[in-house]
């Protein structure tokens, strides 16, 4: 029973105690005047940090859960009526060690600011707003013997963040800031870890700085720092210095799923075409002030890997310069969006042509690669020069192993109120003909090896109204080749004997030569053929006429002539022309000639003359002249001479 009681007793006096301790907690923010701890939290904060916030708001103090002193309207410079606070923050809660402030003294255990504004407005030579503070911040963190240990922490929630920089009129907000600023306040290193938004993206972020007083001071610091978001990662480990003016050094890797969609993200327009998809880099990277010097580059894109030096200033407007070196180079990615022609008539396409994304950045870049594949084109060893200004492309061909021989020029570029402005100067010597005019002209009807020339300006909105403007000249010759689909012994051979036993099926066949030669003057899309000839073991032609680009179809006239083989074998030579589609041309001989060559049909001409049967007699004329015509038509030259009589040419 005695137990029982005592029990009881030390229970009752438990309870006191708590109820008494509870008292003296609930109290204690009764017992301290409100302006004492304003004025005790503003002092410690000058002490640390040698800032000196402005709080005008009320204060109020909180010993549950936690011990702390929330101040309302809170600012960091901007006293002068038309001055711009630095920093300016709904509340700053300052969470107080317990047992100092139940003494009566308030201790910081670390800061809050809650929805801050923080706002950055950098000037000429590197100052900014913040310079003033950051030198007070260094004086004040730097050795003091009788310092004491104090607060080392800084939280943001919330917060944003506003950066201006006049020189350049840039103005970038990052929102949702959620921050932890901490510093040993013994040791010399920083930390902040957190994130923020940027662009509707978020971003993971992490610094740590081997001595924060000396990167106050604009003194060699060491730096570790790591941004990574869906759109971009980005970390750097090295050194940096502000003094004289930004200087680091160290390694800098960064990758991207999408390099469009990064410089999309960082409010760059990217390039015209396709491609910029992965990404990759990393190299010994040095700033200067403006001038970001990477060496050692090790990038990737697109699969394409390749290495050399890369040189960004960002001053008055953006630049990139360098020299690469790759084994194998695909670019077929960034012409992947480019459709020269239609799929269904095999025209050109009318589709606009934009090029927006050849502004903002100046590009001058140096690519050597062993092998370069374009498409279905596969090339050797090639040397390229890049250079972009001004929304101007011109893309310099150093040397190119291509279709089996070599290509020299340049092709440019512009953008233009018209659409696009192209250039070309372009040298093929010793190319396969028929992949070479093939895959950039879909010709595929001339086989052989030669040189390709030309030089020519074109102004359109699309692919069509460039080919409806171009002007300039080109120039081709070859040796040792044929002629696709175009049996031309074969024809004048059979019309030698019988010119008028029909045409026959030539096109299936090969016309050989052992020269070629071409010259052509194009205005406004139209290529007048000024001279063309093709000399054979067996044939000669020469042809001249104007070719539509536009419309990609011929109007040629021309003369085939059979090479004797012997003298005494008399020659033949037989006009023709050559219409309709340059890839799918139709040969027509001569009628007249035919005629003239027949002796027995000879005195048709005379009847074709007549006004009023000349429409009947060409039709028939025609009938017999067809591939298709009736097996009586050879009975009508039975008069003719012997000559004509022999069989036909197998």
């Amino acid at each position: 029973m005695t137990a029982v009681v005592g029990i009881k007793r030390l229970g009752l006096a438990v309870v006191a105690i708590a109820a008494a301790g509870a008292g003296v907690l609930a109290a204690a923010p009764l017992l301290i005047p409100a302006s004492s701890v304003k004025e005790a939290v503003q002092a410690e904060i000058r002490a640390v940090t040698g800032l000196d916030p402005v709080l005008r708001g009320s204060a109020s103090v909180s010993l549950f859960p936690s011990g702390s002193v929330t101040f309302e309207d809170v600012s960091l410079g901007g006293t002068g009526p038309d001055a711009t606070s630095a920093l300016v923050a709904d509340q700053m809660v300052a969470r107080v060690r317990f047992f100092p402030l139940l003494m009566g003294h308030v201790q910081i255990a670390d800061v809050v600011l809650v929805r801050p504004t923080i706002s950055v407005t950098l000037g000429p030579r590197g100052r900014s707003n913040w310079s003033t503070y950051i030198e007070t911040l260094a004086r004040a963190l730097g050795p003091h013997p009788d310092r004491t240990t104090s607060f080392s922490e800084i939280r943001i929630g919330d917060g944003t963040i506003v950066i201006r920089d006049e020189q350049r009129r840039l103005l970038e907000t990052l929102t949702n800031v959620e921050m932890a600023l901490a510093w040993p306040s013994i040791a010399r290193s920083f930390g902040a870890t957190g994130r923020f938004t940027w662009h509707g993206q978020p971003v993971d972020a992490a610094l740590s700085v081997g001595d924060f007083v000396a990167a106050l001071t604009g003194e060699r610091a060491g730096i570790k720092l790591r941004l990574a978001g869906p759109p971009l990662n980005i970390a750097y480990d090295g050194y940096m210095s502000t003094r004289p003016t930004l200087r680091m050094e160290g390694t800098l890797s960064a990758d991207a799923v999408s390099l469009r969609d990064t410089l999309r993200w960082t409010g760059q327009l990217p390039p015209p075409g396709g491609g910029f998809g992965r990404f990759a880099l990393k190299a010994k990277t040095s700033v200067n002030g403006s001038t970001v010097s990477l060496s050692g580059v090790n990038v990737e894109l697109d699969g394409n890997i390749a290495e050399g030096v890369l040189t960004f200033v960002n001053d008055t407007r953006r630049a990139l310069q360098g020299t690469l070196a790759s084994e194998n180079l695909d670019l077929s990615p960034y012409i992947s969006t480019v459709r020269m022609l239609t799929g269904s008539d095999r025209g050109w396409n009318r589709l606009p042509i934009s090029l927006a994304g050849l502004h903002g950045t100046d590009v001058d870049l140096r690519l050597s690669a062993a092998n370069v594949t374009i498409a279905a084109a596969k090339l050797g060893r090639t040397a390229i020069g890049g250079n972009l200004r001004n929304g101007q492309m011109t893309v310099t061909v150093g040397e190119s192993q291509a279709y089996g021989g070599l290509i020299q020029g340049s092709f440019g570029l512009a953008d233009s109120s018209a659409g696009a402005n192209l250039r070309a100067q372009l040298q093929f010597t010793g190319v396969n003909l028929e992949q070479c005019l093939g895959e950039i002209f879909g010709i595929r009807r001339l086989e052989g090896t030669g040189n390709l020339g030309f030089t020519v300006e074109a102004t359109g909105s699309s692919i069509y109204a460039l080919t409806k403007s171009l002007t300039g000249n080109a120039s081709m010759t070859a040796h040792n080749g044929s002629l696709a689909g175009l049996n031309v012994e074969h024809l004048l051979r059979r019309l030698e004997r019988r010119p008028l036993s029909g045409s026959g099926d030539f096109r299936s066949g090969r016309t050989a030569y052992n020269e070629l030669a071409v010259n052509l003057r194009i205005a406004d899309g139209n290529a007048t053929v000024d001279d063309m000839r093709i000399d054979g073991p067996a044939v000669k032609l020469s042809v001249g006429g104007v070719a539509s680009i536009p419309e990609r179809d011929v109007d040629l006239k021309g003369i085939a002539s059979l090479i004797p083989t012997s003298a005494a074998t008399p020659g033949f030579d037989l006009p023709f022309v050559v219409q309709g589609p340059w890839d799918d041309p139709l040969m027509l001989p001569d009628t007249d000639a035919l005629i003239r060559r027949s002796g027995a049909a000879a005195p048709l001409l005379n009847t074709i003359r007549n006004r009023s049967t000349r429409d009947t007699v060409r039709s028939a004329i025609e009938r017999l002249t067809s591939s298709s015509a009736p097996a009586a038509a050879p009975a009508a030259e039975t008069s003719a001479p012997a000559a004509e009589a022999a069989p036909p040419a197998q």
